[in-house]
């Protein structure tokens, strides 16, 4: 396994600026291209993710991970953030006339409306490790590997959180488990 540059990024050293630059460069560009819609987003990506990797140097921890697992983390991190970012625009050649008056709801989006306040409701009796597991995983798509490190805990406590929070949750819903019935 190479040396981790990121300790010596984090003592200011211009060399293994240049090393990282070269070992990492083109798996951050495989990244950003998967996810941007053109050549010219993913550069700008990858240039956010180098800047957001030396500004979190000093936080790599060898003991809690790999070097090019951090890279990945961040990147990707990263990466999702752009796209809700861009993506929760709306674009102006679709906005509506607003002298339009808007349908009447139907019943069934009246039933989800209803639905997603009863789960916001329930994640908020969560334990608040189970919740911020939840979040993570459920609202930001963060895999249980990225959770362990984004919070620093063991991926076993991750899974357990994670596990207990769903059965939970599946509780205070309602929801049928594997067996067909619903939790007490």
């Amino acid at each position: 396994m190479p040396e981790a540059l990121l300790p010596r990024i984090a003592n200011g050293d211009m060399i293994a600026v240049n090393e990282f630059l070269g070992r990492y460069t083109a798996q951050v560009w495989g990244q950003a291209r998967r996810f941007c819609r053109n050549a010219q987003d993913a550069e700008d990506a990858v240039q956010d993710i180098f800047l957001e990797l030396w500004r979190s140097a000093a936080r790599f921890d060898a003991e809690k991970g790999s070097e090019i697992s951090f890279v990945a983390t961040i990147a990707r991190r990263r990466l999702v953030d752009r796209v809700r970012r861009l993506t929760s625009r709306p674009a102006t050649d679709t906005l509506e006339d607003p002298s339009v008056l808007p349908a009447a709801p139907t019943p069934a989006a009246i039933e989800q409306d209803d639905e997603l306040v009863r789960a916001r409701a329930a994640m908020q009796q969560l334990r608040p490790e189970q919740r911020e597991v939840l979040e993570l995983a459920l609202g930001h798509g963060q895999s249980h590997q990225e959770i362990a490190a984004t919070i620093g805990i063991p991926l076993g406590t991750v899974k357990s959180h994670a596990r207990r929070g769903l059965i939970r949750l599946r509780e205070m819903l309602g929801v049928p488990t594997e067996d067909g019935g619903a939790n007490p």
